[in-house]
């Protein structure tokens, strides 16, 4: 067989080659590029010209999350619950009042059965003389009266005292057997000393509130990082669905190419089979890329807490240009973020999370000083003031009621508990202990993570200047291969392989650039993200001092992966599933 090498053909032979191609893979079913793009998602459903595309940047985005995260709200309910603590341990220093109403109906009392019994037993037994003066106690004598005035009162007494002796007419019989009971009171009470125990429970509740704000500005740090990672995700999946719809088509173009020099004697079957498998291991891949892009969609919706059927239209850009303030040269960019790694506060110190275990030290060494307070006295003054009345029937009047007022104060003193204060002393030391160790921990930890972090900043620095016109030289090696295997001086396997190239380069270009803005992004919200790797912090509750602490901290985030490059730069294993050829 004539091989194209040796017969080269011309250019107006080349065109009616490349007509009859297109032709003749109509005509015989081959899928063309529209028809491959139709195959890639069969079961997609077409959009209706009613359906709305959001259009959406990346600060829109973050704006939407702030507004819609579940995270978010968690947090700012709990900085608003260590608000409401602090209010609780404040109020401590503060008298406390409270008035009361209350009325009592006396259905059965036993000095009602007492008098009823004593006037029984008089009316059978009446009583002696000296026992009838017992009455005169009710009369009303003054204590300067003359002697006929005496007499007539007493006399006065024991006509009128009548069966019981009186009992029923007794004032105080109106208190105990009183049928109706109407008391209006008010109470307050105030500490006066209670050795250090309520300043400690305030400064516990602050900083449970500084720990609050901490966890709410670092799940708001979490969330825009998670929003930044979807929708630079989002971008690249559309950016590889793009690579990989163009490398269909250059190999369906090649693919047609070969079938007619087979059709008219010009080339091998074995270049036809070549061509053949290659476009069709390439559907696959294609097919996979589109179905990435639809899940990275999907991500960025849930993140978004948008309707899974809406469209989006993303709007912030991955192009070359504004990456690094649009600079091509390669020392100006490493010097732009060079810059933006020293402005950056990466000190351990300022870390969300080595801040949160700071406050919790703090609260564990107040708890330890309420735990050993409790051996000293303390010392506290209440009052108690009421009117009662007791009225037969009716609403009484003010003149009805009678005041009462107490004073009490109470000094408390241990005396012996069992061993339960001791107890409590040794718990609060094992906890201040275990804050302690935990701060110096996380805080070796949060050093490793800065520069863990500065470290993947510079590399994605690095992929971003090396990968700087590869694709543009890819693009123009792929053009001048194909160029020349249409002109007979090429093989088929140079023109694959510069057609793998072309797609390594974008993607690997593609790459840099998302895994360049998400380290960018990164660092710039270091001092409020969460520690990489650490899913939550535990949330720990304690009651002490009467104020309740909660240490919380947001949802973190893991570190951003890099694509791994296999040798040679032909393979790019990814997150986005398979290797990109």
């Amino acid at each position: 067989m004539t091989s194209i090498l040796r017969h080269p053909p011309r250019a107006a032979l080349l065109a009616a080659l490349t007509f009859v191609a297109a032709r003749t893979a109509t005509a015989q079913g081959t899928p063309t590029a529209s028809a491959a793009r139709d195959a890639i998602a069969p079961a997609r459903t077409t959009a209706s010209v009613q359906d709305i595309v959001r259009s959406i940047s990346l600060d829109d985005a973050m704006k939407l999350a702030e507004e819609r995260s579940e995270g978010v709200r968690i947090a700012q309910a709990g900085l608003l619950r260590a608000r409401g603590q602090a209010y609780q341990a404040r109020s401590q220093y503060l008298p406390q009042f409270s008035g009361s109403l209350a009325f009592t109906k006396t259905l059965s009392s036993q000095f009602e059965e007492i008098s009823k019994r004593a006037a029984d037993f008089d009316a059978a037994n009446p009583p002696a003389d000296t026992l009838r003066t017992l009455c005169t106690l009710n009369a009303q004598i003054p204590r300067n009266a003359s002697q006929p005035v005496r007499d007539a009162g007493l006399q006065t007494a024991t006509t009128d005292c009548g069966p019981g002796g009186g009992l029923e007419n007794s004032p105080i019989a109106k208190i105990f057997a009183a049928p109706q009971t109407l008391t209006i009171g008010l109470v307050g009470s105030m500490n006066l000393f209670t050795g250090g125990r309520i300043i400690a429970a305030n400064k516990i509740a602050s900083s449970a509130r500084h720990s609050a704000e901490i966890g709410y500005a670092s799940a708001l740090a979490a969330l825009r990082l998670q929003v930044t990672e979807a929708y630079y995700d989002a971008l690249l999946s559309d950016r590889l669905a793009t690579i990989a719809d163009s490398s269909l088509k250059q190999s369906e173009r090649t693919l047609a190419q070969v079938r007619l020099a087979r059709n008219v004697g010009n080339t091998s079957e074995f270049e036809l089979l070549r061509a053949q498998v290659t476009s069709d291991n390439q559907r696959p891949l294609t097919i996979q890329r589109h179905t990435t892009r639809d899940l990275a969609l999907l991500r960025l919706k849930q993140l978004l807490d948008l309707p899974a059927s809406d469209s989006l239209a993303l709007t912030s850009d991955l192009a070359d240009s504004t990456l690094a303030g649009g600079s091509k040269d390669a020392r100006t960019i490493s010097r732009t973020f060079a810059a933006l790694a020293s402005a950056s506060d990466t000190s351990a110190e300022s870390r969300s999370t080595v801040r949160q275990l700071a406050e919790a030290v703090k609260i564990q060494q107040n708890s330890f000083r309420i735990a050993r307070a409790q051996r000293i006295p303390s010392l506290s003054l209440s009052t108690q003031y009421g009117r009662t009345a007791y009225p037969s029937q009716g609403i009484p009047s003010l003149h009805d009621f009678f005041p009462s007022w107490t004073v009490t104060g109470t000094l408390a003193v241990p005396l012996f508990t069992g061993g339960r204060i001791t107890g409590d002393e040794m718990i609060a030391r094992a906890n201040l202990i275990e804050a302690r160790e935990n701060y110096q921990q996380v805080k070796e930890l949060a050093a490793l993570d800065a520069r863990s972090t500065i470290a993947q900043l510079e590399q994605a620095v690095a992929e971003w200047t090396a990968s700087q016109g590869t694709a543009e030289q890819a693009a123009r090696a792929y053009r001048i291969a194909e160029v020349r295997y249409g002109e007979g001086i090429s093989t088929q396997l140079e023109l694959s392989e510069s057609r793998i190239l072309l797609q390594s380069a974008q993607a690997n270009r593609a790459f840099a650039a998302r895994n360049l803005r998400v380290a960018q992004q990164r660092l710039a919200l270091l001092r409020d993200l969460p520690l990489a790797g650490q899913q939550s912090a535990p949330a720990n509750t304690q009651q002490s001092g009467g104020a309740t602490t909660q240490q919380q901290s947001g949802a973190s985030q893991g570190q951003s992966s890099s694509p791994t490059q296999s040798a040679g730069g032909t393979t790019n294993t990814n997150s986005f599933g398979g290797q990109q050829p």
